[in-house]
């Protein structure tokens, strides 16, 4: 088997490709019989998920000879990930946490970063071996980072919309690590960023907030300083409505605390989501809303572990099949850094929640990140 029958799509894209083309030109439908399948308008792997697994490919062939290792799974797809073991390409960090780890690396050996990316720490463990390294970050993911930076050298406390055991978190937080005094708090969820919240307007309490979230901060957090200031960040995969949610809600309790006039000195926001995650939810809630039936018609089967976007997918589609309206529409998007302007609540407690907005508010956004990707070769 050759390489090129690797460098896209596992070779099936010949086989594949002229049957989805036929399922679009037929406005993304197809009938057999009684039974009519509907095709999200965005679906499959992003663009920069499909150029990792290209460079994990790529890597096989250009170094052949050589001991090749991935610091974890390359994306969250369990099919993907066994091809590379059988291609010999070996995992420092399985799913369960087993593996060597990077003490297993040598000068010699070559090693593949993942689209979620590592840690600081373990980047500059890597480089200090002098081994070959193949960054496959997603630019979506630099462009997080690159945010969480400014909000470190600013003072501002990084608050990240995320699973703190994810990779991808894991190492959007540890850029705060860079600038002397960062730190860090990952909220998962709405009711983890009430918590927050609650605390912030001064109705919390500080044995139970460090209880609960001590697992989800940098260390030595001190909820009473490290809250007055704040930046927004989160992991491109999370649901983007809830997102938001999160930012507009934080938002208020800050307005709350110091007042309207205070915010710009305490309160920073930028859109990081992922532009091809949105583009999926998107398509999904507009498939949805074509039919009440879109809950029975979508795929029951679900992998081991599945990606953090597909499950978010398939929430949304949930969620918007069972009540014909789309539950998680977002508050105004804003990109300035003091944030979305105040919303309007109908009951004075919670926001009304306006039309979803459509994808040309993120027109601004390159579609596809550029240097994504790239190769170092240190020591070979």
């Amino acid at each position: 088997m050759t390489g090129a029958y690797f460098q896209r799509g596992f070779g099936l894209k010949e086989e594949v490709g002229p049957r989805l083309q036929a399922v679009k030109e037929s406005d993304y439908s197809l009938r057999l019989g009684d039974l009519t399948f509907l095709l999200a308008r965005e679906f499959g792997f992003c663009y920069g998920v499909e150029r990792a697994v290209e460079y994990a490919y790529e890597a096989r062939n250009r170094f052949p000879d050589r001991l090749i290792y991935l610091t974890g799974e390359i994306i969250h797809n369990p099919h993907v990930n066994q091809r590379l073991r059988e291609m010999g390409i070996r995992f420092l960090r399985e799913s369960d946490g087993d593996g060597p780890g990077l003490a297993a690396v040598r000068a010699e050996d070559v090693v593949i970063i993942p689209a979620f990316g590592v840690t600081v720490q373990e980047m500059q463990s890597l480089r200090d071996r002098g081994c070959v390294l193949v960054d496959t970050t997603c630019g979506s993911v630099l462009n997080v980072w690159k945010n969480v930076d400014r909000f470190s050298a600013s003072g501002f406390t990084a608050v990240i919309h995320g699973k703190y055991a994810h990779e991808e978190t894991r190492a959007t937080a540890s850029r705060t690590m860079r600038s002397p005094g960062g730190r860090y708090l990952v909220v998962r969820n709405l009711e983890e960023a009430d918590v927050v919240c609650g605390y912030i307007r001064g109705q919390g309490d500080r044995t139970a907030f460090l209880a609960r979230l001590a697992p989800a901060c940098s260390e030595g957090f001190d909820p009473d300083r490290h809250l007055e200031r704040v930046g927004l960040a989160n992991q491109t995969t999370m649901l983007s409505s809830e997102s938001l949610d999160i930012q507009e809600r934080i938002r208020r309790a800050l307005a709350d605390r110091y007042g309207e006039e205070d915010l710009p000195q305490r309160f920073r926001a930028f859109d990081t989501i992922c532009s091809a995650t949105q583009d999926r939810q998107d398509a999904i809630l507009a498939l949805a809303a074509t039919t009440a039936a879109t809950r029975r018609t979508s795929p029951r089967w679900r992998p081991a572990r599945s990606p953090a976007s597909t499950s978010r997918t398939r929430r949304a589609s949930s969620l918007r099949g069972a009540s014909g309206t789309d539950p998680t529409a977002p508050p105004k998007r804003s990109r300035h850094p003091t944030g979305s302007p105040e919303a309007r609540s109908r009951s004075g407690s919670r926001p009304a929640r306006p039309p979803p907005t459509t994808r040309s508010a993120r027109s601004s956004r390159p579609s596809r990140p550029c240097g994504a990707c790239r190769w170092t070769d240190r020591g070979s």
